[in-house]
């Protein structure tokens, strides 16, 4: 044991040299090409109640240029120091207005050349639309007039953007609260240039402190200057004429929010000291409710900072949390508390308390319900009635609860409590409409809630629209979707009394498009939108959902594709590719469920194997792979195990139906799924060979924590060592190409992984192949990267599955 450690540890720090090919960016085969570089449609943003809907519409992909920015990363922030604005944003590049029940689509005139839009924002009268423009040196505030499709600048590029949206409507519909640059900030500190004042020290106090493994946390003190320089704003209150003024001076505002009424505003700030293990989110805070003038009401919250995390998914910090404004009262806050001082291993009969308070504060907030699981959430209604949800991760328990939020003393009735895997249980999502304010509250009509479900059966798909009366609790189905060639997806009811529903319909070879459907007028449709299918010349290949059993009887599915024209009566063998990502479950009938549609639309992106269906294969996307551990039982106790029982159950079941040759099967995955690609080819033989993007595969370097497995590695080093392919890459024989961004922000997925654990395949003598696609994070942008990331897979699998 000592042995094997020692030589983990020289394969962990180890800088052995590594033969480099110097490839240019190449591009896939014509088939696979003309899939990739498509014209994206646009998106749509509406309310149906209103005149107008807005299409956004951008670029299908980033360039290299794109992501080739200036870049700082610190406390869990990546953002452009030259225009302070997130490095990650994805702009949109052209929008257009559109009457509801019309057709014809009108360009917004005055937008910028070459726009870069972002932060895009309706009125609370939905008459403008305000959005932010990136320039080359900065960020600008824009605004529409929706009525004339005129855009019209409003400020400077000195907007603030560091920390997301930097600006926020006045009720009155004329002014917008607006993050800018103080007038008088100092130079960001350079690093490279600066000479370190001192070490870095950091302590340990002897209390425990367990934390996920963090990307881009402060370093040292030249990050907390920047840090600081980087989110501090200055609030000026801007004119939709253009005229501006100071509203609140310098700091670290954190976010802004309008009470209903628009006469109070509620604004936290960032506190030190920060923090070098935890990002931003955790760093001290402090909140203050505003009067709409800009003068202190009261300090409603002070967070201290939170770097010890109590053990388990379901701790939280103590103190008041989850504070926000009643959304179906003029000005009153709503905030939780923690009763077990946030440690989940603490046993009480109630776990949160739900507490409001009204404005201006001067009295105690008071009590409205406490939660016997953790607080999940709340949907307020109006005076009597409020739905809550409370959850708890270890049983995956989840339950519901209508409650009178003006009497405490009224027990919250339970309206459902289930297994929150348990898809087909699932009652739906209550159904909300705009109040006076423009807020969203549930929708109650003639004392009837309302929810609207995705329908997932046994069977199949039906979503579904039931009414819930409010003095029985019993729901009454009003409309079940029947069409077994389509997949309907319910969105809103518009009209309560006329029946009208907000649906998007689609099929495998039809785009998603968005219609009205009258459910009180023999379903009638009404067609809003008209997107073409932009991949036509795969919308003939064959797609089936098809449900098969691994070997403990566990029911299993996948979305199968085969060759467009493919003879199934002649059922020539072809070689088999599966694309999968492991799943926890704490129960068999929930990991047995199936939430895929054959009536999907077919899209094919840079993450699917879709594509290689026009190549001559054979493709089962989205197969499941359940990991299931009952009882006391963790999942992660029979990963492996139950790994390759998965993958055994889906090529058995394709070879079943006389299509595919046993010995030319691949494996892929992203991330947890590119983890369990390794695993696989580690421990199994049936595969030819695999692909594995953006992965972590040495679970030590993970040691507090991983996907849905709470316990450290301390506690079960075996699971730990048994579930890392890194310790076991002696094993590994079987061809793998390994993919990963060069600048991968995904907590645990650092790029490294991928480095060393293809130091360990190769100089133990296995068959890989390691692509750093420049640039790219956790999931991929640039385009020269994408279509080169399908010219390495399409050659892999040329040369090792299917000659």
């Amino acid at each position: 044991m000592k042995l094997k450690i020692g030589i983990l540890f020289f394969l962990c720090i180890g800088l052995n040299a590594v033969a480099q090919e110097n490839l240019t960016y190449q591009k896939p085969s014509k088939s696979i090409l003309d899939l990739a570089d498509y014209e994206r449609a646009p998106s749509v943003s509406m309310d149906t109640k209103k005149e107008y809907m807005l299409l956004t519409y951008r670029n299908t992909y980033k360039t290299l240029d794109d992501l080739n920015q200036e870049e700082l990363r610190l406390g869990g922030l990546r953002i452009n120091p030259i225009t302070n604005i997130s490095s990650t944003i994805t702009y949109t590049n052209n929008i257009k207005i559109r009457k509801i029940k019309g057709t014809t689509e009108i360009q917004v005139s005055g937008l910028p050349t070459n726009p870069r839009i972002t932060n895009i924002s309706w009125s609370p009268n939905e008459k403008k639309i305000a959005f932010s423009h990136t320039t080359n040196t900065g960020v600008e505030l824009w605004v529409v007039d929706v009525a004339t499709a005129k855009a019209t600048k409003l400020t400077e590029a000195n907007v603030n953007a560091n920390l997301g949206n930097p600006f926020s409507w006045f009720n009155d519909n004329e002014n917008i609260l607006v993050k800018m640059l103080p007038k008088n900030r100092a130079a960001l500190l350079d690093a490279k240039k600066d000479l370190p004042l001192g070490p870095i020290i950091s302590n340990a106090d002897g209390s425990k402190s367990q934390n996920r493994t963090y990307q881009d946390l402060l370093k040292n003190k030249t990050d907390e200057t920047n840090f600081e320089n980087s989110i501090t704003a200055e609030l000026y209150k801007v004119n939709i004429n253009g005229a501006a003024s100071l509203f609140k001076n310098a700091d670290m505002y954190a976010g802004e929010d309008f009470s209903p009424d628009g006469n109070y505003l509620m604004i936290s700030t960032i506190q030190k000291p920060f923090s070098y293990v935890v990002p931003l989110n955790r760093f001290p805070s402090k909140t203050i409710v505003y009067d709409k003038s800009g003068t202190a009401i009261k300090t409603v919250n002070e967070v201290p900072l939170f770097e010890i995390m109590p053990k388990g998914f379901m701790a939280v910090r103590t103190g008041k949390r989850n504070m926000n404004w009643r959304n179906d009262k003029p000005a009153t806050l709503y905030f939780v508390e923690a009763l077990d001082e946030g440690n989940p291993e603490n046993k009480v009969d109630f776990r949160d308390a739900i507490s409001q308070w009204d404005a201006p504060f001067t009295t105690a907030p008071t009590s409205v319900m406490k939660t016997k699981q953790r607080y999940g959430g709340v949907m307020w209604g109006n005076e009597t009635t409020a739905v809550a949800f409370d959850q708890w991760y270890d049983t995956r328990n989840t339950k519901t609860y209508i409650f009178n939020p003006s009497d405490a003393s009224q027990t919250p009735k339970v309206i459902s409590d289930r297994n929150s895997q348990d898809i087909y249980s699932d009652p739906g999502n209550f159904e909300t409409i705009k109040n006076q304010y423009g807020k969203r509250v549930l929708a109650i009509e003639n004392n009837n809630l309302f929810l609207i479900g995705d329908g997932f059966t046994k069977e199949g798909q039906f979503p579904f629209i039931d009414e819930l009366s409010l003095k029985t609790l019993k729901p009454t189905r009003l409309y079940t979707s029947t069409d077994t060639s389509k997949k309907e997806d319910l969105l809103s009811i518009e009209d309560f009394k006329k029946g009208e529903v907000l649906v998007q319909i689609q099929s495998k070879s039809e785009y998603p498009n968005y219609y009205f459907r009258n459910i009180k007028q023999k379903n009638k449709l009404t067609a809003i939108t008209n997107f073409q299918n932009p991949f036509e010349s795969i919308k003939n290949v064959s797609k089936e959902v098809i449900k098969y059993k691994r070997k403990d009887g566990v029911e299993l599915s996948g979305t199968l594709y085969l060759p467009a024209g493919y003879n199934k009566a002649k059922k020539e063998k072809l070689p088999l590719l599966i694309w999968a990502y492991p799943s926890e479950f704490k129960d068999k009938n929930s990991a047995g469920q199936s939430d895929q549609n054959p009536n999907s639309f077919t899209f094919p992106y840079y993450g699917s194997f879709v594509y290689w269906v026009t190549k001559g294969y054979v493709v089962l996307d989205d197969a499941s792979f359940p990991i299931i551990g009952e009882g006391k039982t963790e999942p992660n106790d029979d990963f492996i195990t139950q790994l390759v029982d998965n993958a055994e159950a889906a090529i058995n079941a394709v070879d079943a139906l006389g299509y595919i040759n046993k010995e030319k099967v691949a494996i892929g995955g992203h991330s947890y799924g590119a983890f369990m690609v390794a695993n696989l080819l580690t421990h199994s033989k049936l595969f030819a060979c695999g692909i594995a993007r953006s992965g972590a595969y040495n679970r030590t370097l993970t040691p507090f924590g991983f996907q849905s497995e709470q316990r450290n590695y301390w506690e079960v080093p075996e699971v730990y060592n048994t579930m890392s392919p890194f310790m076991n890459a002696d094993k590994m024989k079987t061809p793998l190409l390994l993919v990963h961004g060069e600048a991968d922000n995904n907590p645990g997925t650092f790029t490294l992984q991928t480095e060393r654990y293809f130091q360990a395949l190769k100089g133990l003598g296995a068959p890989a192949r390691m692509v750093i696609l420049p640039k790219e994070a956790h999931g991929y942008a640039a385009k020269e990267n994408i279509l080169h990331l399908l010219w390495e897979q399409d050659q892999f699998l040329e040369k090792y599955l299917k000659n």
